[in-house]
């Protein structure tokens, strides 16, 4: 028997791991704001994506970590055009060209990322669907705890 996303047998189905919240700016730029929650996040991030536990990235697990980010780009895109695309984003994480990505280059990036997003999301709240464990979404929850 095969099973549909849907299908309440599985468990692990993204759809069980999606959730809906409205955010704005604010909620990303005060999480990372808050450099213990916001390092805290991060290292469980990069702990979740340095698959072979070396303490630094390599193109691979950096790619597989950002598979996710970039499933709105279109399907015709070729191989050569998303390789292009994952070796532009690795360069750009590795700050001192070493060929890695250490856990403050990673750390630095994402930072620079969230408030980009941040930025763009501006004032205006806007509904998201937050996946898994996500940095935004621990934004979120971040935001909650603290108007409790």
């Amino acid at each position: 028997m095969s099973h549909t996303p849907y299908d309440e047998s599985e468990p692990e189905s993204s759809i069980y791991r999606m959730s809906v919240a409205i955010v704005n700016g604010r909620t990303v730029t005060e999480f990372v704001e808050d450099k213990e929650a916001f390092e805290k996040c991060i290292n469980e991030q990069f702990l979740l994506l340095d698959v072979n536990g070396d303490g630094v990235l390599s193109r691979s697990e950096l790619r597989k970590g950002f598979d996710g980010l970039l499933v709105l780009r279109t399907e015709s895109e070729s191989k050569e055009e998303k390789s292009s695309l994952y070796d532009r984003v690795f360069e750009k994480f590795d700050a001192d060209h070493s060929g890695t990505i250490d856990r403050n280059e990673f750390s630095c990036e994402m930072k620079e990322i969230m408030l980009a997003v941040a930025s763009g999301i501006g004032d205006t709240p806007v509904q998201v669907a937050l996946e898994g464990d996500s940095i935004l979404k621990r934004a979120v929850e971040h935001e909650m705890v603290n108007r409790l």
